[in-house]
């Protein structure tokens, strides 16, 4: 029944916050966080008999979730299963256990089961039918009331007592401890504070001597020192279907250019190198292919028929080149266009831009750096704190855009969940999924919860 290592001596709380649950004989656990991985780490442990309060210190849970579906929830991707781990790079090794365990499938059919079709867009990117986060969130949270997880909003994590007991500061301001069976962390990164994940767990763990990397911005956009002219002329001005290379990478799709350099998918999927190699340099080099689709002797070919006195901006437009491109060639090449068909060629197919670094935290769309795989069991609970779990982005792990770190949210709030159960004996090794046919131990109270959409 459950692990070996002794939970907490957790003390009595001082007093009870209003988010309390009546039931004494069920073990509490708390959460720490109500953005996806905190939310599926509690069902999990609802569903395993556990009394589940989940503490948000912003006024609603999930709010970088919503902001994602702004424009198009991208909940997943459709790719082979091995293709699909390698996309974590370095920690791909480390995140497959809960991807396999929990794959994009199962994703699919959790957003079914709320309701909420899928489909598949033409880049293998998986999509909700509403192309929107709130009805998958309304649905989510009316089943966890059902299931009887109350939502603690306003309340913020100051880590832990000497006795491990949790610390929280209330919606008034009041510091107060909790008592808690189980506390699974699933605090974010550190990307767009202003919804939420605001990286301040960081301080409280490495005070118990627990090891993180540290935070930084990824999937963020690329600075580039634009003229004065080509900023004022086309900021925000899209770039259609460009190669971009770095090094021995490379990314395809569009891209659009903004006050400060570059953002797009593309730019995203090769920031992390870029942040690397010019933190590192002070600048690097991203070579821009504007016409991936035509080979260089192609477009010599097609660059050769050109009038003599005809002018570069004339010629090109011509040719089938917008003015922020005939714009972003210029800021590649200052000293002026070559009027030689295979050079002028040879410059569309490599345009060199020099970057000077990506993006802050405020601005990126995730956090690279976390809580190190070598401080967390196979549960994801915490070696050196045992009761305490941590779950999505919280952990070191760096996702690519395309719906691989929301996918990696859910794989491993569910294995913090589980693993927590398992912890306080609620859920056998052999037992796994979130279904009440899958754990006899599951349940389905009474709703509690003070929160609803």
């Amino acid at each position: 029944m459950g692990q070996s290592h002794p939970p907490f001596a957790f003390s009595p709380a001082r007093r009870v916050e209003a988010a309390h649950i009546k039931d004494a004989v069920a073990p509490f656990c708390a959460v720490i966080g109500a953005g996806p991985a905190g939310l599926f780490a509690a069902e999990a442990l609802a569903r395993a008999g556990a009394r589940v309060v989940v503490y948000e210190h912003k006024p609603s849970p999930a709010r970088k979730f919503l902001m994602a579906g702004r424009g198009g929830l991208n909940i997943t991707h459709s790719e082979n299963l091995e293709r699909f781990i390698s996309r974590y790079g370095a920690a791909a090794k480390r995140v497959a256990p809960f991807i396999r365990a929990f794959p994009p499938q199962a994703l699919r059919d959790f957003c079914a089961e709320l309701g909420e079709a899928t489909f598949v867009g033409t880049s293998g990117r998986v999509f909700p039918a509403s192309f929107k986060a709130s009805p998958l969130l309304r649905g989510w949270l009316s089943r966890l009331a059902q299931l009887g997880v109350t939502i603690a909003s306003r309340h913020s994590f100051l880590g832990f007592a000497e006795d491990g007991a949790l610390r929280l500061k209330g919606p008034e301001g009041e510091e107060f401890t909790r008592p808690a069976s189980a506390v699974i962390l699933a605090l974010g990164g550190a990307s767009w504070p202003k919804l939420g994940s605001e990286g301040g767990w960081t301080g409280p763990l490495s005070a118990a001597g627990v090891a993180v990397t540290p935070l930084s911005a990824a999937n963020s956009g690329a600075l580039v020192a634009w003229s004065s002219i080509f900023r004022a002329d086309y900021e925000g001005q899209p770039i259609k279907t460009v190669l971009l290379r770095h090094g021995d990478a490379s990314a395809r799709g569009d891209m659009v250019v903004t006050r400060s350099g570059l953002e797009g998918g593309p730019v995203y999927a090769l920031s992390s190198r870029l942040r690397d190699a010019a933190a590192k340099d002070g600048a690097t080099t991203l070579f821009v292919d504007m016409r991936p689709d035509t080979s260089l002797a192609c477009l010599t070919r097609k660059l050769s028929r050109r009038a003599p006195k005809q002018s570069h901006a004339t010629f090109l437009k011509r040719a089938g080149f917008s003015k922020a491109e005939i714009g972003l060639l210029r800021e590649a090449r200052p000293e002026g266009l070559p009027r030689d068909a295979e050079a002028l060629a040879g410059l569309i197919k490599n345009a060199p831009l020099k970057v000077i670094g990506v993006a802050g935290l405020e601005r990126a769309i995730s956090t690279a750096g976390g809580v190190s795989f070598e401080e967390v069991d196979a549960d994801l609970m915490i070696r050196k704190m045992p009761g305490v779990f941590v779950a999505g982005e919280m952990l070191d792990f760096d996702a690519p855009t395309g719906g691989y770190l929301l996918q990696a949210a859910f794989a491993t709030g569910l294995a913090a969940g589980r693993g927590a159960a398992r912890y306080l004996g609620l859920l056998g090794a052999d037992q796994a999924g979130l279904s009440p046919s899958h754990l006899p131990n599951s349940r389905a109270p009474a709703a509690s919860n003070k929160y609803s959409v």
